[in-house]
């Protein structure tokens, strides 16, 4: 098993930027691929950006804006996010991949705002 615990995430203005990190703890041995999904009210749970075995992996509405970064010997995966917009609000989940079963595991998720 492998838990995921995400930074808080925060308010920002528009054209802002914000971080957020995610720790694994657990079976961390198994994982090969983190990565960050969101979702917006309303709407269903997007891709925003995956690193993994093949490299990295960006949605792209946030390409050029978001950046992810991991550090494999703190089991933690961090997203950049600059020039934030108003459609960027959304709660963030980390999110990770099990290389052996494919089980996926998710974080509790952290409200990103942005405000106009």
């Amino acid at each position: 098993q492998v838990q995921l615990v995400e930074s808080r995430g925060g308010s920002v203005q528009a054209g802002g930027s914000l971080s957020v990190s995610c720790t694994a703890s657990g079976s961390t041995f198994r994982i090969n691929t983190f990565g960050w999904y969101r979702q917006a009210p309303g709407k269903q749970r997007e891709l925003v950006a995956t690193s993994g075995i093949f490299g990295t992996n960006y949605a792209d509405s946030i390409k050029d804006r978001f950046t992810i970064s991991r550090d494999n010997a703190k089991n933690t995966v961090y997203l950049q996010m600059n020039s934030l917009k108003p459609e960027d609000t959304a709660v963030y989940y980390c999110y990770a991949k099990d290389k052996w079963n494919g089980s996926e595991y998710w974080g509790q998720g952290t409200q990103v705002t942005v405000s106009s």
